[in-house]
């Protein structure tokens, strides 16, 4: 029994030692914050003082123990610690927030923590109008590390310190850019990803600077935005500025962060518009939130909710295209709306956002291969005979593809249900289980019944704050990466 207990540790410490490096380089995150509470005189610095001092520690820690057990990752082994990166971050992403508000328990920091870094966007904390500059910041700018993953940074930093990135990359990065290489270096991929993703998040700053936001919130809703997380510097959300122009330049770089940034990269790598031309995902996309948006503001104003089609047509657009593509920011308690409509928009939430974008749910490329492989059933159905394949663009996708994307769409289903009957069994109305959950799996932020944009997450007790912190992991991982680790076979030699 020791022999095999010392066998398991010392598979785990290659482990260990990249997850300690990871965690000193993590500990720079919290400078930023820190720079603008200092500049600001804001009165959180010492928050970020224990969080860069504890962080930094841990890694060093965690390096001292398992420095002897360096050796070149496997697969098993990228999975392991993609889970244990996103699992144990917001331990010290948290720290801040407990620091600063100390009757904050953990297990709501832990959460908050968690929504940031997976940009879901809920939130148990209100009265963040009141809250310093400096932890808006740091809690919008989680949503911008997290939102393209936090291994595609690692891996452009990795090979620096002697260790390569292939196996995390493949474990983390969304379906089609596991297997394309963008560039001859998985490092070049992810430093070329960041760029493209920091250009834009610049520019979407200066977009809503110039728009009318002060410069504070101008940078929190543009790590919020091009992160597709939700979480905001106001209680009211969007509906605190009341700018038609502001809602329409956020509309614009959630539908940019919504789109592979395979995509942006290729089209910043040959100077070309053509790779938009060629991405199979981006008309559905487009078309499926045109048709929504136009078909919702007929239905709200048909339904008397609003005089004006226009008035309805603005309301409807923004967060229409807010809670498809995942990034949940509202203008209007959409709760209040007849039910069929917030709930279309949660629906979009599964699909919507493009694979390879910072957004959550199944990705538009899974939805479009379950729709041709459905017609391509039912025209065989009528000639078995034959020969039919399932394309996208004009590539035909082979079965094994195919076979995946119906088994993640079980598992994607199965998780859904299990969980809101456990958030429902403990207490929670089902209506309100059933959309957190989806909100949660989808990172998409605010559910509907108790849980509405208008709301927190406050309302849930201990036992339905750390579900739902295991549904945003579980969506933000894409379910397979985090449930394989949870299997025996796993485990097996």
């Amino acid at each position: 029994m020791p022999r095999i207990a010392s066998a398991a540790v010392s598979s785990i410490l290659p482990v260990v030692h990249i997850f300690s490096k990871v965690l000193m380089l993590f500990s720079l995150a919290f400078l930023l914050p820190l720079g603008i509470s200092i500049a600001l005189d804001d009165g959180a610095q010492l928050a970020y003082d224990e969080a860069i001092v504890i962080t930094f520690l841990s890694g060093v820690a965690l390096w001292l123990l398992s420095r002897h057990g360096k050796r070149e990752l496997q697969t098993r082994d990228g999975f392991l610690l993609v889970v244990m990166i996103w699992a144990a971050l917001p331990v010290y992403s948290a720290i801040p927030l407990m620091t600063y508000l100390p009757d904050l328990a953990f297990n709501e920091a832990y959460f908050e923590a968690v929504s940031g870094l997976t940009a879901t966007g809920a939130t148990v904390l209100s009265g963040v109008d009141h809250l310093p500059p400096s932890i808006n910041i740091w809690r919008t700018q989680m949503h911008w590390i997290g939102g393209m993953g936090v291994i595609v940074l690692v891996v452009a930093v990795l090979p620096m310190l002697g260790v390569g990135g292939r196996q995390l990359f493949k474990a983390e990065t969304p379906t089609p850019m596991k297997d394309s290489k963008l560039t001859p270096r998985m490092a070049e991929t992810a430093k070329g990803l960041w760029q493209v993703y920091a250009f834009f998040t610049v520019l979407c700053m200066l977009a809503l600077w110039a728009g009318g936001m002060d410069w504070i919130d101008a940078v929190v809703h543009g790590f919020s935005v091009m992160g597709l997380g939700g979480l905001s510097s106001h209680d009211a959300n969007m509906a605190y500025f009341d700018s038609p122009l502001l809602e329409f330049i956020v509309m614009v770089f959630a539908l940019i962060a919504a789109i592979s940034f395979s995509t942006h990269f290729m089209a910043f790598r040959t100077r070309n518009l053509l790779a938009y031309r060629r991405d199979a995902e981006l008309p559905w996309s487009l078309g499926v939130l045109a048709v929504s948006a136009l078909g919702l503001a007929f239905y709200l104003y048909y339904k008397g909710f609003y005089l004006d089609y226009f008035e309805a047509l603005r309301y409807a657009a923004f967060n229409t295209v807010s809670v498809a593509t995942t990034l949940g920011f509202s203008t209007t308690d959409y709760n209040v709306w007849p039910y069929f409509a917030p709930l279309w928009m949660l629906f979009l939430s599964s699909f919507v956002a493009s694979a390879g974008s910072t957004g959550g749910g199944i990705k538009m490329l899974r939805a479009v291969l379950l729709y041709k492989q459905l017609y391509r059933e039912l025209i065989k159905l009528v000639h078995p005979a034959a020969e039919i394949h399932t394309k996208i663009g004009q590539q035909a996708v082979p079965n094994k593809i195919i076979y995946a994307v119906l088994a993640f769409l079980f598992v994607y289903v199965a998780s859904i249900v299990v969980l809101s009957f456990v958030l429902s069994a403990s207490g929670l109305d089902i209506f309100t289980a059933f959309t957190a959950v989806v909100a949660m799996v989808n990172n998409t932020g605010p559910g509907l019944g108790q849980v509405g944009p208008a709301s927190t997450y406050a309302v849930l007790n201990d036992f339905q704050t750390w579900v739902c912190s295991f549904a945003m992991l579980l969506g933000r991982l894409e379910f397979f990466t985090l449930l394989v680790v949870l299997t025996p076979a796993f485990w097996r030699k």
